[in-house]
């Protein structure tokens, strides 16, 4: 039987994908699990931690994360298939730190998703307070999880119009942050979303970008689906690129704006830290009126879902990776008209577990974002090792290009450990913890099955 990543566009048998999706399809994807108002949740916090800096964070944290956007492209072309960072890492460093790679990126795509559904849940329970978060989270889960099931094009289609209608309410936004702007002008200094309201701090930008890069997790999601793209390796990798670029101008763009709009300057909000969540829903009420605050809530409701959705498909690919090399149970490598769907619905098993566990709790959100991030930027970190170790130590591809096989990956890696490092202490130990029992795995299967295992 063929290789899968050498498949064409048959399916339907074990170990095989569909290749049905274009570079369209990708963006979605990328852009679904990002969300492009991303910034909504944590401007507040963004605002009072930069001194009022707000859109320069987001222009350094998409400068930062290029550097992880860029090892994802060089790697994309190496291995075209699913699995992402996990084939990635075992191309690069060998079997071992490969498994450890999918091990930590499992941690991230299972319980990202599970915050997702959640912030879903909140969000409709808000419009609807009748009905308890956690049946709006469960209804969630079960609705994306059977588009999953019926096929990543299909999904993708669906998704497509989730997202239009998300930036419809993003230009909404824009477009009346900016009548608002023209007739009223500023509350605070035309540039102080770039250089701060109450003077300039590179050390209060920099420790704002630490929380800023987590709002581009998701864009390596589209790498999960190299084995089901049309056209070859080179639109993933294009792809990547492409939606890290796109969300880092809507989110300096629609930061830039609510910034000027903030009524509260940046010391007042870091000040009273009960106003920093609401801080965007509260400028934008204020200056511009609640219709477009009931607006924007309705659209993160539909797109947090929708997120939920990327994750759970890039989740489904990254189990079915692992299981097709026999690092997980093999049943999970089952395809049924090229959709992995065991390994979609035991994904949705723990991400419905996840969320409704954290819905029911009045402190579950804050301990699902506190761990959701560690695993995404290990397996990061352990990306940019890969793409060393391909290029540079073992010269698969004859010389090395110093600037993007050695210098750029190793920036990337100094900035994703400097956020681990910034990371909460919870978080911190969980990640230990995870990582201890995926080292525990791997002993175990090196003893079952030896050093080919």
């Amino acid at each position: 039987m063929a290789a899968a990543g050498e498949s064409g566009t048959g399916g339907g048998t074990d170990g095989e994908l569909r290749r049905t999706l274009g570079f369209r399809d990708l963006v979605v994807y990328g852009l679904l699990f990002i969300a492009p108002m991303a910034p909504v949740g944590v401007f507040g916090t963004l605002d009072a931690k930069s001194h009022g800096a707000v859109a320069l964070v987001y222009v350094v944290a998409t400068i930062a994360m290029a550097f992880t956007a860029f090892s994802y492209a060089q790697m994309v072309r190496v291995a075209p298939q699913a699995g992402s960072v996990y084939t990635y890492a075992r191309k690069g460093l060998g079997d071992a730190p490969g498994f450890i790679a999918g091990w930590m990126a499992m941690l991230d795509y299972l319980l990202i998703p599970a915050v997702a559904y959640l912030f879903s849940g909140i969000a409709m329970e808000a419009l609807i307070p009748e009905v308890d978060r956690w049946i709006w989270t469960g209804i969630a889960v079960v609705l994306t999880t059977l588009l999953n099931l019926w096929g990543v094009r299909a999904a993708a289609r669906v998704g497509f119009a989730v997202l239009a209608m998300e930036i419809v309410v993003l230009l909404v936004f824009m477009v009346s942050a900016v009548v608002v702007l023209g007739q009223d002008g500023a509350q605070r200094g035309w540039l102080s979303p770039l250089t701060g309201d109450a003077g300039f701090s590179l050390t209060a930008v920099f420790s704002a970008v630490s929380v800023a890069v987590l709002s581009y997790l998701g864009f390596d999601a589209i790498a999960s689906f190299a084995e089901e793209v049309t056209g070859g390796s080179r639109k993933v990798a294009r792809a990547v690129l492409f939606c890290l670029a796109l969300a880092g101008v809507l989110f300096v763009t629609q930061t830039y704006l609510v910034a000027l709009l903030e009524p509260l300057s940046s010391a007042e909000l870091a000040a009273e830290p009960d106003r920093q969540g609401p801080a965007f829903y509260d400028a934008v009420d204020a200056s511009v009126g609640g219709w477009l605050h009931d607006l924007v809530a309705v659209s993160k409701a539909i797109g947090a879902a929708f997120a939920a959705l990327a994750g759970q498909a890039a989740a489904g690919r990254l189990l079915f990776a692992m299981a097709r090399d026999r690092r997980l149970p093999r049943a999970l490598a089952r395809t049924d008209s090229g959709v992995p769907r065991l390994a979609l619905l035991l994904a949705a098993a723990v991400t419905m577990v996840a969320a409704l566990w954290a819905a029911r709790r009045a402190d579950g959100l804050d301990h699902l974002v506190s761990v959701v991030d560690i695993g995404a930027l290990t397996a990061f970190t352990l990306l940019h090792a890969s793409v060393v170790g391909w290029f540079v130590v073992k010269r698969s591809e004859g010389t090395p290009d110093w600037l993007r096989h050695l210098v750029m990956p190793t920036l990337g890696a100094a900035v994703t450990i400097a956020v681990i490092e910034e990371a909460a202490g919870t978080a911190q130990v969980v990640g230990v913890l995870w990582l201890g029992v995926g080292l525990i795995v791997l002993v175990v299967q090196w003893e079952r099955h030896g050093s080919s295992a």
